[in-house]
């Protein structure tokens, strides 16, 4: 797994080089297309041989859809409650192999989880064979509506994010293909874990409540928001250490400032009117500040107002997981007044709307 984008299909690749050009780094692009070429027979195998095997859409439990903008505790709450033993996530062969996990997934799971890295790219989380991830990076390797695909490719960068955040100028045909291999993914993951309930974490579904609800109508969710000066200045090192790490192309182009506070604003804006007149124990709107500082009563509070079943059960495993993670040491940024003044400006509103200071005041 030279690169994420190893466990891509070919069709995908082709529409995503279609688009960006092929990748400036050709030892790399070899790989990458090496393995979805050497990986298709197993993979088109798997899909014949699965699809009859795997839960119908309209079969599977209720998800619950862990919602917020990038760097927000979203990983830190998905992190937690998956920690119960109840739920069905995305484990880190999923996110490698989507189209494999079932055949060469379980192959090389082994050599997989001993490549990991020790923490993530972004930050200090450890990165484990069984921590929760994001499905985006799956989603990224099954079809090319993906943001992630703006961080391999960044020749195109604002139309990948505008594509694969918001489906600008997407036809019907494009997001049926996606809402088709997000639905096939959902489908593998339950039959994966023996059909336990879905918990997604995916900053991306944020601007598609709307969408997610008309897919599964009975879904759950709770979004968590953040101090957007902290939210700012975490993902000007998101973006950073993802393009240095994972960009196929080369990126000096790209406006990080501009992308962080025009995404936001989107995101925020799109869920403020999906979430108009929703309430538990459908959705719950917490902050990120209440999880830091009583972790076990926002998961109670969680699991009573989504009307969960078993927190008491559940909550020793929660317990012993935060009291492992106690000395976890968070990435510290500086503040300067120009980084503060532009969020003043770009996101002034969410800081009233919500209450924000600016870090130290």
């Amino acid at each position: 797994m030279a690169h994420p984008l190893s466990g891509a299909d070919l069709d995908t690749l082709m529409r995503v080089i279609g688009r960006a050009g092929a990748p400036s780094k050709p030892l790399a692009g070899a790989m990458i297309a090496g393995a979805a070429v050497a990986r298709w027979p197993f993979s088109a195998a798997e899909r014949i041989i699965m699809e009859s095997r795997l839960p119908a859409s309209e079969e599977l439990a209720p998800p619950v859809f862990i919602l917020g903008h990038w760097r927000s505790g979203t990983t830190h709450l998905y992190n937690i409650m998956c920690k119960s033993g109840e739920w069905a996530f995305v484990p880190p062969v999923a996110t490698g192999l989507p189209w494999d996990l079932f055949g060469l997934g379980g192959a090389f799971r082994p050599l997989l989880e001993r490549a990991l890295p020790e923490h993530r790219y972004i930050d200090n989380i450890p990165v484990t064979p069984d921590s929760p991830q994001e499905d985006e990076i799956a989603v990224a390797n099954m079809t090319d509506l993906s943001f992630y695909h703006g961080i391999y490719f960044p020749k195109a960068f604002d139309e990948f994010l505008a594509r694969g955040l918001f489906f600008d100028g997407c036809d019907e045909t494009e997001i049926d293909r996606w809402r088709d291999r997000f639905i096939y993914l959902m489908r593998k993951l339950s039959k994966y874990q023996d059909g336990k309930t879905l918990l997604i974490k995916n900053p991306v579904y944020t601007a598609r409540l709307a969408m997610l609800r008309r897919l599964f109508p009975t879904a759950k969710f709770v979004h968590i928001r953040r101090n957007p000066y902290e939210v700012f200045l975490s993902m000007r090192n998101f973006y950073k250490k993802l393009l240095a790490e994972f960009a196929l192309q080369p990126y000096d182009h790209v406006d990080i400032d501009e992308t962080i506070f025009s995404v936001y604003q989107r995101m925020m804006d799109a869920l403020e009117e999906d979430a108009a007149g929703l309430a538990p124990p459908t959705y719950l709107d917490l902050a990120y500040e209440d999880l830091d500082r009583d972790a076990i009563a926002v998961i109670e509070r969680i699991y009573e107002s989504l009307e969960l079943p078993d927190f008491g059960a559940a909550r020793p495993k929660f317990e012993a997981y935060l009291a492992s993670v106690k000395s976890f040491e968070k990435n510290k940024f500086a503040y300067s007044d120009e980084a503060a003044g532009k969020v003043e400006k770009r996101l002034g509103r969410f800081l009233e709307r919500w209450d924000y200071r600016r870090p130290g005041r």
